[in-house]
């Protein structure tokens, strides 16, 4: 069965690269118009144009910064000055700054969980009273395995993940009864731009942990992000879907 999101409108933070980037493709090719958000306005719009010619759909690439409130509400407006609707949401937009504890400064925890939890909560919120008056949407948070296991010198990473996590179940139970979801997909070791920079010998350590013996790839990922916004789910919510190649079970 194909999934058929024409008519919808989608916004993805942190959509210009990466794992965000393989989302903003995989509903554009199910029909959705989509916003590309991101502070790298450059990629944004190369993304979006990427997008307008080989869709045919429409699509926004918009500056924001997520971990900034005003910054957000001012994309919002924007979204719904173009498009009149929000229905789909993924918080997608994510930045590391790993080092061990002893070593992590103030600096370094603040600046992750600004962007990773406190701009998923931004996002949330402001889009949310749209989708409150339409009784319809459907969110969706990257989350991480590492939210869930912990990792060496990944604190305020772990911390904004994980606490994506329990956000995500507090927001389906107080929105569900408008007809919203919102629900986590948590990648494990996912080849990107980031993970290709790390030694051969880290790789290779890494591997030895996932049962499938291979890295995932953005599009699975992006895969199933579809499903969740999909009608396809429409009686999943506050669930964490792991995709990790049986890493964590």
């Amino acid at each position: 069965m194909s999934i058929n999101l024409k008519g919808k409108a989608a916004v993805v933070t942190g959509g210009a690269r990466g794992i965000g980037k393989a989302i903003v493709e995989t509903l554009s090719e199910a029909g959705c118009d989509i916003v590309v958000a991101d502070l790298m306005k450059k990629e944004a719009e190369a993304t979006a144009e990427e997008i307008k010619k080989k869709y045919k759909n429409k699509a926004l690439p918009l500056d924001v910064d997520v971990s900034k409130y005003d910054s957000v509400e001012k994309c919002v407006k924007s979204i719904i000055d173009s498009f009149g609707k929000i229905d789909i949401l993924v918080n997608n937009a994510g930045v590391t700054r790993d080092t061990l504890m002893l070593r992590m400064t103030p600096e370094d925890w603040d600046f992750v969980i600004n962007v990773n939890l406190k701009g998923t909560f931004n996002f949330t919120k402001v889009v949310s009273s749209y989708m409150m008056k339409a009784k319809y949407g459907r969110i969706v948070n990257i989350a991480s395995i590492i939210g869930m296991i912990g990792n060496v010198g990944q604190a305020n990473y772990s911390a904004s993940k994980g606490g994506i996590i329990a956000l995500t179940k507090t927001t389906a139970k107080e929105f569900a009864v408008r007809n919203i979801t919102c629900n986590a997909v948590a990648p494990g070791f996912i080849e990107t731009e980031m993970t290709q920079k790390l030694p051969e010998k880290v790789r290779e350590e890494y591997l030895k942990l996932i049962p499938m013996r291979k890295m995932g790839t953005p599009d699975d990922v992006a895969n199933v992000t579809l499903f969740l916004v999909s009608d396809l789910a429409n009686y999943i919510s506050g669930q964490t879907i792991v995709v990790d190649g049986g890493m964590v079970m």
